[in-house]
C-alpha cells in the first residue's frame, strides 16, 4: 500500500483545511495561499493581496533535527559503551522501564467477557468470530484462525493491523492470518479501534462522524492526551488483552506465542514487544526505522507512533524491540518502503551488538523485501519461517493457497460495527475521566499555580534578566500596516529559534528598538502577525484607546513568518506539519504551546530590556494560550485582553467534536489545572475577555 493510497483510504487526502472552521484558518486567506487577481472597476476593487511573509519556514524542522540528533548521539553514546553480558544485560532492563515511562501504568486486569458470535468453516481451518472486552464495556472485534486435524497444543500468534480502513478483513492482512492457520498455528487477528468493526466516533447510522483510521485516531488520540492517556498505550492495552484471549484458548501451547504485524501493526507489534514479557517471538513488518530517519525525511506518523517523552527518555524503534531481549524477533522491511531502509538497517545494527553480547546474536534477524510498502508476500513468507524455526510447526515456508474472505463474512457484529451496542469508546472513558478529575481537581492560585503552569507545560529554564539576541531584519514596504512603519526583528528565544517580531511607528525604523517609552503592547498572533496587523480590528482598537503606547506583534514558533514549508501533507490538515511538529514536541518532553509560552517570555524578556516596564499582552485564538500561560508566569505583564480564547480544555475532553489542534493541548493538563483557573488568577491583571471559543472554535 503506497502512502498516496493510505491517505486516500483514511480520508485525509481529502481533508485538508475543511476540518478547522473558516474562524480557526485566520483572518484571511493570505496565510494559506494567494489568489489570483481579479479585474474591477478601479473605484470598488479590494486592495490586492499580498503574499504571506515566511522567512522562516524551514525553522522548525532544523531545530527539531538538531534536537533529535543530540538525542541519538547520547544514546549512540550509551549503546556504545556496552562491553559485556551484564551491560547488555542492564541495558535491557532500562529500556523496558523506560518504555514503561512511555505506556504510563496499566490500567487493572478485568473479564474479557469472550463471545464467539459464528463460525466460518473452511477447508483446514476454521475461523471463529469472536468479540472480547479489553475494558469494562470496550468491544474488540476479532478472527480467530483453528488450524483443523492437528492434535496436542498448538503455536499460537497475534496478528496486528495497520492502518486498513477494513481492518483485519483487509487483503494482506487476512492472507497472514490464514497463511499461519494453514500451517499449524492459532492466529487471532484483531481490529484496531478506528478501524474494521470497531469505529469509535458513529452516527445513528453507524457512519464515521471524524473519519476512518488515521484521522480517528488522531481525533481521538489528541483529546485523550488532555486527561493524561496515551492512544498507543490504549492499542497496545487491546494487543496485550487479545494475546490474554489467545492463551485462554486450550488449543494454544504458551510456550510458543508471537506478534506480527504491518504498518500501524508493526508499530502495535514494536510496542508490545516491550509491553508485555510473555511473547516468545515477533516480526514487526514496515515500521521500524529511527525517530531521526523518519524526521528528516518528514514522513509523519500517527499519535499512537510518537510515544509521549520516548525521545527524552534517549528510546527509539529498536529499543522497544531490545526489551524483548534475547528472545527471537526478525525485522522486516520494504527496499521501496516510506520507511527509511536505512534506519531499519541502523536498527537492525544496535540490536545485532545487544544479542551478540546476551550470547543470542542468532535471535535477530533482518529481512528487506523487494516491494513498497506493504506486508506482501515475501515479508509473509519470511515471517513464516522464522516462527517455524522457532517452532518447529511446520517444514515449509511458502504461502499455501489462500481464500481471500469478502469483509462481511469476517464480522462478528450483525451491522458491522460495534456502535450498533452503544458501548463504551475511547472518547466516552475520556469524558468521564475528565468530569473525574474536574470534581476532584484543586483550584490553584499563585504561586501554586505558577508551577503548575511551568510543570505542564515543561518550560524551560530562563534568566528573565539577560535579554535575548536578535536580529535587525530588512524591512518589507508596502505592507499596509496600522502605521506607516515597521522594523522587523528576530529575537532567539532559544538557540535555532526565532520569534518575528514587527514593531510598528510613525517614524522611520531601521535600527533597535526605542528606549524611551515605558508601556508596550505586543499582539501575539492567531497565525499571522504581518495578515492579522491589517485585517485584526482588535489592534486597531487596542492602538486607538493606548496612543502613547510603543506597538509589537510578533509570531511564535510554528506560525506566520515560521509556519512550516515541510511534510507536503499543508499546515492544518490532521496529519500536516502543525501536528508533526506537536507530536514531536511530546516525544522530546516540550509540549508545542510550552515552546509558544516559552518564546512570549523571552519577547517580554526583551521588551522589557529595551525599556518597556509595562507590557499589554493582547492575542487572539492560538495565540491565546501562550500569552495567557506567559501572563500567569511573567511580572512583566501588567495586562491582558485576549480575543478568541479557549474556554477551557475540560470543554474539549468532554465534547466528541472539537477543532483545536494538537500543538494548542497540554498532556495530562486536567490532572493540575485548568484555563479558568489562569483567567481567575489574571483577573488582577486587568484581564479582558472577547467572544471566546469553546471546543468547536467558535
Amino acid at each position: 500500500m503506497t502512502r498516496r493510497t493510505l491517505l486516500q483510504q483514511t480520508g485525509l487526502g481529502a481533508l485538508g483545511l475543511a476540518v478547522f472552521p473558516p474562524a480557526l484558518r485566520g483572518a484571511d486567506a493570505a496565510v494559506k495561499t494567494k489568489s489570483p487577481a481579479t479585474k474591477a472597476p478601479a473605484s470598488s476593487a479590494p486592495p490586492a493581496e499580498l503574499a504571506p511573509l515566511n522567512r522562516f519556514g524551514r525553522m522548525m524542522q532544523e531545530y527539531y533535527v538538531a534536537r533529535v540528533r543530540e538525542v541519538e548521539r547520547e544514546a549512540n553514546a550509551r549503546r556504545a559503551a556496552l562491553r559485556t553480558r551484564a551491560d547488555a544485560e542492564a541495558y535491557v532492563r532500562d529500556v523496558r522501564q523506560k518504555a514503561q515511562q512511555c505506556f504510563g501504568p496499566w490500567p487493572a486486569k478485568t473479564p474479557l467477557n469472550a463471545r464467539v458470535t459464528g463460525i466460518v468453516e473452511r477447508d483446514t481451518y476454521r475461523i471463529e468470530k469472536v468479540i472480547f472486552e479489553s475494558r469494562p464495556g470496550f468491544p474488540v472485534t476479532a478472527n480467530l484462525y483453528v488450524p483443523k486435524g492437528r492434535s496436542g497444543k498448538l503455536p499460537g500468534v497475534v496478528g496486528t493491523c495497520g492502518h486498513s480502513v477494513n481492518g483485519k478483513a483487509e487483503r494482506n492482512y487476512q492472507s497472514f492470518a490464514q497463511g499461519l492457520a494453514r500451517l499449524g498455528y492459532v492466529c487471532l487477528i484483531y481490529d484496531p479501534f478506528g478501524q474494521g468493526e470497531r469505529l469509535q466516533c458513529v452516527g445513528p447510522d453507524l457512519k464515521p462522524r471524524h473519519g476512518t483510521s488515521v484521522a480517528e485516531h488522531l481525533h481521538v488520540g489528541n483529546q485523550q492526551y488532555l486527561v493524561g492517556e496515551f492512544v498507543g498505550a490504549w492499542m497496545a492495552w487491546d494487543g496485550i488483552r487479545a494475546l490474554d484471549y489467545l492463551l485462554s484458548r486450550p488449543e494454544v501451547d504458551p510456550a510458543h506465542v508471537g506478534v506480527t504485524g504491518n504498518s500501524g501493526g508493526g508499530t502495535q507489534t514494536t510496542w508490545l514487544c516491550a509491553a508485555d514479557p510473555r511473547w516468545t517471538m515477533a516480526a514487526p513488518s514496515c515500521f521500524v526505522t529511527t525517530f531521526r530517519r523518519n524526521l528528516e525525511n518528514e514522513l509523519a506518523a500517527d499519535a499512537e507512533q510518537c510515544p509521549l517523552c520516548a525521545l527524552a527518555l534517549g528510546l527509539d524503534h529498536a529499543d522497544f524491540i531490545a526489551a524483548m531481549a534475547p528472545r527471537p524477533v526478525i525485522l522486516l522491511g520494504g527496499e521501496r518502503d516510506y520507511f527509511d531502509a536505512r534506519g531499519l538497517e541502523e536498527a537492525f545494527g544496535r540490536l545485532k551488538n545487544l544479542y551478540r553480547l546476551l550470547g543470542a546474536e542468532e535471535n535477530i534477524q533482518l529481512f528487506i523485501g523487494p516491494n513498497p510498502h506493504g506486508y506482501w508476500q515475501s515479508n509473509r513468507e519470511a515471517m513464516y519461517a522464522w516462527f517455524n524455526r522457532q517452532t518447529k510447526i511446520s517444514t515449509t515456508s511458502a504461502e499455501p493457497a489462500l481464500m481471500i474472505e469478502k469483509d462481511e463474512v469476517l464480522q462478528c457484529t450483525a451491522r458491522g460495527q460495534v456502535g450498533e451496542a452503544s458501548p463504551a469508546t475511547v472518547f466516552t472513558v475520556t469524558r468521564d475521566l475528565a468530569r473525574s478529575l474536574a470534581a476532584k481537581r484543586a483550584r490553584p492560585e499563585g504561586a501554586a499555580l505558577q508551577r503548575a503552569v511551568a510543570e505542564a507545560l515543561k518550560l524551560p529554564a530562563r534568566d528573565a534578566a539577560t535579554p535575548p539576541d536578535y536580529r535587525i531584519l530588512r524591512p518589507s514596504s508596502g505592507r499596509r500596516y496600522p502605521k506607516r512603519f515597521a522594523g522587523t526583528y528576530a529575537v532567539e528565544t532559544e538557540p535555532g529559534v526565532h520569534t518575528i517580531v514587527y514593531r510598528l511607528s510613525d517614524v522611520d525604523l531601521v535600527s533597535r528598538p526605542a528606549r524611551d517609552v515605558k508601556r508596550a503592547v505586543l499582539y501575539v498572533a492567531h497565525h499571522s502577525a504581518d495578515a492579522e496587523l491589517r485585517s485584526e480590528p482588535l489592534i486597531a482598537e487596542v492602538m486607538a484607546a493606548e496612543p502613547a503606547s510603543s506597538v509589537f506583534a510578533c509570531d511564535v514558533r510554528g506560525i506566520g513568518e515560521s509556519q512550516p514549508t515541510t511534510t507536503g501533507s499543508g499546515f492544518l490538515a490532521p496529519y500536516g506539519n502543525d501536528f508533526f511538529y506537536a507530536a514531536h514536541g511530546l516525544m522530546l518532553g516540550a509540549p508545542y504551546v510550552g515552546q509558544k509560552t516559552h518564546d512570549v517570555l523571552r519577547v517580554v524578556d526583551w521588551l522589557r530590556a529595551n525599556g518597556h516596564a509595562e507590557i499589554h499582552l493582547v492575542a487572539r485564538g492560538w495565540g491565546a494560550l501562550p500569552a495567557t500561560f506567559a501572563a500567569v508566569i511573567s511580572n512583566g505583564v501588567t495586562q491582558l485582553t485576549l480575543k478568541h480564547a479557549l474556554t477551557s480544555y475540560d470543554h474539549i475532553a468532554q465534547n466528541e467534536a472539537y477543532r483545536w489542534p494538537l500543538s494548542c493541548l497540554v498532556p495530562a493538563v486536567l490532572k493540575t489545572f485548568d484555563l479558568p483557573d489562569c483567567y481567575r488568577a489574571l483577573a488582577a491583571k486587568q484581564l479582558r475577555q472577547i467572544a471566546p471559543w469553546g471546543a468547536m472554535a467558535e
